[in-house]
């Protein structure tokens, strides 16, 4: 089993920053990715960004790849989401979630353990 849990989110003014940190505990060794989803209210969740947790590869949505800038600490087991110029329309819950391989890009149809959630909100 692998525990993900996040942190940081909170409320922020739109042009605004804040950084989410997902700490890992578990069977955390091998071979995988981890990334951020988010979910909005009556929205589907999706992708925002995945990083090869060995190789340190990263790929990120087009909505966010030039605001956001996800990277790890593998010796603290920690994830982290930097969000830079935020927009009302970032405001979702934001999961964080792990891949069973190892590429980034396919992060977002090999999920095998998510966090809770953390709630960012944006406001304009």
């Amino acid at each position: 089993q692998v525990q993900l849990v996040e942190s940081g989110g909170g409320l922020v003014q739109a042009g605004g920053s804040l950084r989410l940190s997902c700490a890992a505990s578990g069977r955390i060794f091998g071979w995988y990715s981890m990334g951020w989803f988010r979910q909005a209210p009556g929205k589907e969740r999706e992708f925002v960004a995945a990083i090869s947790w060995i190789g340190g590869s990263t790929h990120c949505a087009d909505s966010v790849k030039d605001r956001f800038t996800i990277s790890r600490d593998a010796a603290k087991n920690t994830l982290y989401l930097q969000m830079n110029s935020l927009k009302p329309e970032d405001t979702a819950v934001y999961y964080c979630a792990r891949s069973n391989v190892p590429t980034p890009q396919a992060m977002a149809v090999a999920v095998d353990y998510w966090g809770q959630g953390t709630q960012v909100t944006v406001s304009s």
